[in-house]
């Protein structure tokens, strides 16, 4: 008989261990309690990096035994970076510095092509069924509790493929906001890394920023929000389960890019269990540095406000043009240097707070951060006509995944 490998979660971490595993002749059984992988996102955009390895990330994927092939993707080796005084720089490199994938139930998903990849290995998924963790060999569920917020609108547009960064911290509190463009369809998108009440006013603010600045021809479609819980455990492997992508704070603290934390860490995890490698040794070597350096520069991050995110953007195209590539300074940020691990003993005091989980895993968790008196501030006319906007299309059946008061 062949052994039984129960894991919990079909998002990507828990399909690319049960990818694995089913081609290695496990009996592989998945139980999500969602209708399907992706469900929980809304057909909104999200970026797999290329800059925390050497290695094209695809590569890896394809090294692995997964086919990137299977979902789609756009290469991006440019992008605008804007900076809080609305300066418009241009990042380049000439390799592809990340990939925009869309999350949810559509075949195109990033989610249905892992879960197509599940299924032709030999792995059963049990859609809307709830199982006890304990029952479980792998743990692959999504977030508990809210450390950041993202709230988007996807509009249709007849705008080209762009993507657009802002670092601002009035529209977006502590942390960012961008815009994507994929084939006729665009989403506007801001992070709050603050508490913040009335949240949508952030999003209707800057939804009117990008439409002073970009001729988009917006027509919206549906609203959409998502949340990060951003901890680090005590360990990886608890009561001899695998705790991977973001039920193991396998997350990206800084700028929230978790894909490729997700997915290398279901590999491992199913690598482990092959006796391929040992799961906690593995995350500790591979991704546990890149976790704490993200964690350091979101603790500098959150103490700077504009003044600083403009020293960051001059700084980024100072480094590009005396290397001739924009991608090295992303490399550079997320490298644990000797100055960024002097700093985790005080980031992880005054940063992270001590938190025993249900399972009895003890993980160092990064709260969501009070607002501060600079993130009240009236809404420009703009803004309050596209809230208005808004507001008649939803009464038309438009969709929104979030309430005002989320945050």
């Amino acid at each position: 008989m062949r052994e039984r490998i129960d894991i919990l979660g079909a998002g990507l971490s828990g399909l690319a261990a049960a990818t694995i595993l089913a081609k290695a002749g496990k009996e592989v059984h998945v139980h999500e309690i969602r209708k399907d992988s992706g469900a929980r996102f809304d057909g909104d955009f999200q970026g797999i990096e290329n800059w925390t390895s050497e290695i094209d990330f695809f590569d890896e994927m394809k090294g692995w035994g997964l086919d990137p092939h299977e979902f789609k993707s756009n290469a991006f080796n440019i992008i605008d970076l804007i900076h809080p005084d609305d300066e418009i720089s241009n990042p380049i490199t000439n390799e592809t510095a990340f990939r925009v994938v869309e999350r949810g139930t559509d075949e195109h998903c990033i989610d249905q092509g892992f879960k197509r990849m599940a299924i032709s290995a030999g792995a059963e998924i049990h859609y809307g069924t709830k199982v006890e963790p304990d029952d479980c060999d792998i743990i692959a569920a999504g977030p508990k509790d809210s450390s950041a917020l993202a709230f988007g609108e996807i509009f249709h547009t007849d705008h080209a493929n762009h993507v657009a960064f802002q670092l601002n911290d009035k529209l977006a509190p502590g942390a960012y906001s961008y815009l994507i463009i994929i084939d006729g369809i665009g989403l506007i998108c801001t992070c709050l890394w603050r508490k913040q009440k009335k949240s949508g006013r952030y999003l209707n603010e800057t939804i009117a920023w990008y439409e002073s600045k970009y001729n988009l021809n917006r027509v919206p479609i549906k609203r959409v929000g998502g949340k990060g819980d951003f901890s680090l455990p005590k360990k990886y492997v608890h009561k001899n389960k695998l705790y991977v992508g973001e039920a193991g704070g396998l997350q990206d603290f800084m700028w929230g890019f978790g894909m490729r934390y997700a997915i290398t860490s279901g590999v491992l995890a199913a690598q482990s269990i092959l006796k391929e490698c040992e799961y906690e040794v593995e995350v500790r070597k591979r991704l546990v540095p890149l976790i704490k350096t993200s964690a350091i520069n979101r603790f500098l991050m959150n103490r700077i406000g504009d003044r600083g995110f403009k020293f960051i953007a001059k700084y980024w195209m100072k480094d590009q043009k005396k290397k001739g590539d924009g991608l090295k300074f992303m490399k550079w940020v997320y490298q644990p240097g000797i100055f960024r691990k002097s700093l985790w003993p005080l980031v992880k005091l005054s940063m992270l707070r001590k938190k025993r989980l249900k399972d009895g895993r003890l993980v160092y968790r990064m709260p969501f951060r009070e607002s501060l008196k600079r993130d009240l501030w009236e809404p420009s006319e703009e803004a309050i006509a596209i809230g208005e906007q808004w507001s008649g299309i939803r009464k038309g059946g438009a969709i929104i995944s979030f309430s005002e008061s989320d945050a």
